[in-house]
């Protein structure tokens, strides 16, 4: 049968139609943009398994400096809800939009508090970003195992990290005295809490700031690209051990400075 021009037309068209229709099928789906996070003028630092608020000492003072109030909390390692609520006793106390930052596994308090309404931004640094009810362990379990775990020690369901592991593993990048007096202070952190689950991930629904540590050894820089991009967080790669905010706090603060929405975000990369 011999077509018309029309015709031919046509089915080139229709042809190149479903080419789009099949394209869009497959191609994966796309997070949503982030949307530019509110001015904030505080901040809630949350410290991550064996370690304390001083962990923060370093980000602290550039942060007050910006004009921010700053808190540290100091918060229990004894249980998921334990954490959580020494957090929302804290939020309680500010009096308007704040940045909530977490560090290690204290990623799963910014996820699980961060649903509060006066937390405009969320900034995770090096840290776990677990979904709600997600088996972090498991997930966990399909990337490279880091190196710091084989210093886990336990006592009565207690865990600490040797100060071989601590050292080498924890802190590396940390002058060798700072990272002593550290470990003076680690927070002996029940072994149940990295098993407990979230009920909620409040970077679905707000703007997330994420901060990987190229040379960390105690979560694999690998896992904490994937959470950044499932999260489709602004993200920024620093030269850092696990102790990012101790060893880079100019660019960890800038970070959080950007989340509070008082700088160029470009600023925590350099």
């Amino acid at each position: 049968m011999t077509l018309t021009t029309s015709q031919s037309k046509t089915r080139k068209i229709l042809a190149a139609a479903a080419l789009l229709v099949a394209a869009a099928v497959a191609a994966p789906a796309q997070a949503a943009p982030q949307t530019l996070p509110p001015k904030a003028h505080n901040v809630v630092l949350v410290h991550g398994a064996w370690a304390d608020g001083s962990s923060w000492s370093e980000v602290i003072p550039l942060l007050q400096a910006a004009g921010l109030h700053v808190t540290s909390v100091q918060n229990r390692l004894s249980s998921l809800a334990d954490a959580a609520a020494d957090t929302r006793h804290v939020l309680a106390q500010q009096d308007g939009p704040t940045v909530l930052v977490g560090h290690s596994w204290s990623g799963t308090l910014v996820s699980e508090v961060g649903t509060d309404p006066k937390v405009t931004a969320l900034v995770y640094v090096a840290a776990r970003a677990p979904d709600a009810g997600e088996d972090f362990v498991a997930l966990s379990g399909k990337f490279p195992t880091a190196p710091a775990r084989a210093g886990i020690q336990a006592f009565e369901g207690y865990t600490t990290l040797s100060q071989d592991a601590f050292l080498k593993d924890f802190a590396n990048g940390v002058p060798v005295k700072q990272a002593k007096e550290l470990f003076a202070v680690q927070g002996p952190t029940a072994a149940s809490i990295f098993n407990d689950r979230t009920t909620a991930a409040a970077w679905h629904d707000k703007p997330s700031f994420y901060a990987v540590a190229k040379e960390d050894r105690t979560i694999s820089p690998e896992l904490e690209r994937f959470l950044a991009k499932r999260m489709n967080a602004t993200t920024v790669e620093l030269d850092a051990g696990h102790l990012a905010m101790v060893s880079r706090p100019r660019q960890v603060a800038d970070l959080i400075l950007a989340a509070a929405g008082m700088k160029d975000v470009k600023a925590a990369a350099k």
